[in-house]
């Protein structure tokens, strides 16, 4: 037995490699080539099956070492909790105060460009969803796989109502998060009496079809063409374009500067910084309330929560709703920054990144979100010089932080309510994260 315990973890990898090689022979093995008039001929092209079998093997083993290492793994895990429970709650306040004057700052500081102020939006963009999916998963408990719907959703209403009622980005805001909520409670009956794994796939089912519907509704949505010449959002009536029609001003002609690209860029970029902070003290707020605490204990224990006279019915349907309506809110700012959608760009990959922001920050920490959605929004764009690689890389570092760090980044969190010895219950003054 000593003996196959030490060959376990080579032979786990070659054991993955063989997999990975019947897998990867027929779907990446051959390509098609034209023959001429012989027709349509196959030749290998192994290379690819070379590497793909050869980074499983690497992977495999890595993982299988890293996890015999338990003890290892155990105290590191236990020390980094250990620093997370000393480190104050006015500490962790401070750190956040800090995080949002740097990104007040960021487009202001030498080293700042528009690449990486565009890739700072894109972060915002998946910090406002995570905090949004944040609600649904981490405080209420409810497993959710097509939030993408919600972001969809809030996209497309956006475009629309911009297009046929001519509102501008900040009047059509509140009805585009209105209408995502209104799905979200239409999505929340259905599922009312699922727990777990069948309320994830009711869930993937119903972002899956509203993707369809997005593809297929050409008459509405465009379909595949989508939905162009989406306007873009204005300073207190300040277009930020070189020039416009008689009657309207514009943001350069109005402070007498330069036009530039880069100004509505960075307008953007406070737009959806702005958007983030209200939804994060809008989220900490709610958890502060009766229904925060009503999604907290339906998460711990859904029969107790009955037993307390908490009606499930209303409890989930809410957190439904306000996720969906963050969501909403996202995918109106996403509609308005590109100035063009397309159902491509609401898949399913874009729900499991979300999902996967909320789990690795940690169920129900706002800070954590905010560390994994600047890990996982940023992965791809330092593997770009790996592009054929960027899923392997970004697989693997999400592999590694679940080794490290199961339960997230930031599983630690103060409670929201508290007993005192005398029995008089107590609200902590903010979630410590």
């Amino acid at each position: 037995m000593g003996v196959a315990g030490r060959g376990g973890p080579l032979q786990d990898a070659v054991l993955a490699a063989v997999v990975a090689f019947v897998l990867a022979v027929p779907l990446v093995g051959f390509e098609a080539v034209d023959l001429g008039s012989s027709g349509v001929g196959v030749r290998p092209r192994f290379q690819w099956v070379v590497i793909g079998v050869g980074a499983v093997f690497l992977a495999r083993l890595v993982i299988a070492w890293a996890v015999r290492r338990t003890a290892w793994w155990r105290a590191v895990g236990h020390a980094f909790d250990a620093a997370q429970r000393l480190w104050p709650q006015e500490g962790a306040r401070w750190f956040g105060i800090a995080l949002v004057a740097f990104a007040v700052a960021l487009p202001f500081l030498p080293f700042s460009s528009r690449y990486l102020v565009d890739v700072a939006t894109n972060v915002l963009i998946y910090i406002m969803l995570g905090w949004g999916l944040n609600v649904v998963v981490g405080l209420a408990g409810l497993l959710d796989l097509g939030y993408v719907a919600f972001y969809a959703v809030g996209a497309y209403s956006f475009a629309l109502i911009s297009q046929w009622l001519g509102l501008g980005f900040w009047q059509a805001l509140p009805i585009a998060g209105l209408l995502s909520a209104t799905f979200g409670v239409l999505l929340g009956f259905p599922v009312l009496r699922l727990r777990g794994d069948y309320l994830a796939i009711v869930t993937l089912g119903f972002g899956e079809m509203i993707r369809i519907i997005l593809l297929n509704w050409s008459s509405l949505t465009g379909g595949p063409n989508g939905i162009s010449g989406i306007p873009r959002p204005s300073l207190f009536g300040l277009e930020f374009l070189p020039r416009v029609p008689a009657g309207r001003a514009t943001f350069h002609e109005f402070f007498h500067v330069g036009f530039s690209q880069e100004q509505r860029i960075v307008y953007l970029y406070f737009v959806i910084l702005a958007l983030a902070l209200i939804t994060n003290l809008f989220t900490l707020r709610l958890r502060r309330l009766p229904i925060g605490r009503a999604w907290e204990a339906l998460r711990e224990d859904e029969i107790a929560s009955r037993a307390l006279g908490i009606n499930p019915t209303s409890v989930k349907l809410s957190a439904f709703a306000i996720g969906a309506m963050l969501g909403g809110f996202a995918g109106a700012f996403f509609a308005t920054r590109l100035g063009f959608i397309s159902p491509e760009s609401f898949t399913f990959q874009e729900s499991a990144t979300i999902l996967a922001i909320v789990v690795l920050g940690g169920m129900g920490s706002q800070l954590g979100v905010v560390l994994a959605a600047i890990v996982l929004a940023t992965l791809p764009e330092f593997g770009r010089i790996f592009a054929d690689f960027r899923m392997l890389l970004f697989g693997a570092a999400m592999v590694g932080i679940m080794v490290w760090r199961p339960r997230g980044l930031l599983a630690h969190r103060e409670p929201s309510l508290r007993l005192h010895a005398k029995g008089a219950p107590s609200l902590v003054g903010e979630p410590a994260e």
